[in-house]
Order: C-alpha cells, then sequence, then structure tokens
C-alpha cells in the first residue's frame, strides 16, 4: 500500500514540474543481498520554456530492504549538467525572468525531495540550473550547478526575414523580448 502511495506522489510531483522525463542509466555502488543495490540513477528531461535545452541530473539511490518497503531516505548527493540540444536555442524572456522549479522528486517516503531551479541571467542572456535537496526541518548544502549560455554556441541558423517581431538573436538564442523591454 505505501509503495503505491509513494509512486503516486512521486509521479504527481514529476507531473508538476511540467517535463517529461527519460531513464538514461545507472551505475551500481553498494551491493546488497536482498533487494536493490545502492546506485547512482542518470535521468535527462528538456526544459519546458526553453527550447532546445535539455538537462542531465544524477543521484544516488538507496537500494536494500528499506527500498523493498519504501522507506529509504536518498542521500543528497546529485548532480546537473544542461546542454543545447537543437540548433538553436528559443524562449520568451519574461517565462524565464523569474526563478522556476525543473524538474523535482521525492528522496524519501515523506518530506523529503530534489530539485532542480533554473535562473536566468538578462545581463549575459544565461541560465544557471541549481539541483539540491531539502527535507521540512532541515535542507542540505550540499548542491551542483550547471551553466549555459546564449554566447557559448555557434550563431542560430535562421534568417533575420523570418524572426517574428520582438525576437531577436543573440548568439545560439532567439529570444523573444519581455514586454517593457
Amino acid at each position: 500500500m505505501k509503495n503505491i502511495v509513494s509512486g503516486a506522489l512521486a509521479a504527481l510531483l514529476l507531473a508538476a514540474c511540467g517535463g517529461e522525463v527519460d531513464k538514461i542509466g545507472r551505475a551500481s555502488t553498494v551491493f546488497h543481498m536482498l533487494g536493490k543495490n545502492d546506485r547512482i540513477e542518470v535521468e535527462a528531461f528538456d526544459d519546458p520554456d526553453v527550447k532546445g535545452v535539455s538537462c542531465y541530473v544524477s543521484y544516488a539511490k538507496k537500494g536494500g530492504l528499506k527500498e523493498a518497503v519504501n522507506l529509504e531516505e536518498d542521500a543528497s548527493d546529485a548532480s546537473v549538467s544542461c546542454v543545447q540540444t537543437a540548433s538553436y536555442i528559443s524562449y520568451d524572456e519574461a517565462a524565464v525572468l523569474k526563478p522556476k522549479e525543473v524538474f523535482k522528486r521525492s528522496a524519501s517516503v515523506a518530506f523529503k525531495s530534489q530539485q532542480i531551479v533554473r535562473y536566468y541571467d538578462p545581463k549575459r542572456k544565461a541560465f544557471a540550473y541549481l539541483v539540491y535537496s531539502d527535507k521540512i526541518v532541515q535542507g542540505s548544502p550540499k548542491n551542483s550547478l550547471s551553466a549555459l549560455s546564449c554566447s557559448g554556441g555557434p550563431k542560430a541558423d535562421l534568417q533575420t526575414a523570418s524572426l517574428q517581431p520582438g525576437q531577436q538573436i543573440v548568439g545560439a538564442c532567439v529570444i523573444t523580448a519581455a514586454s517593457g523591454k
């Protein structure tokens, strides 16, 4: 019963982030005679507001009997790396100005979660993706950061004539300007 409730809660948390997560792989770290081994899981997802950016997250996952009965608490260790995965990146600047949670997963049966928050630096036309864990009472200072700049890739392969009003090309990005800018 707890497995069903926890599974539904995890699915609900992931659905709330608006993105589909793809399992990429795993690496076993500690052998357990009963239950799954401790491992590092690797998943990928596309940023829902920044077209052409995909993020890869790796995190520690506890196995053993506690996982079998869904009572494990995963370590707060995680890493994130975000990359350009299309010929150009496209986004509406107004939609990315405020920090946004783009990934979330449950890291224990209750009260602990791991999330990735996207931050936008309008001055540098760059994104920072921060992964960290928190608990209701006490979180962890362990974190990882990935940054991606519009200037870091090749120039967007578009003709100026194909731009919509209010759009501009900055390096590898096609940006729809925030209103009032």
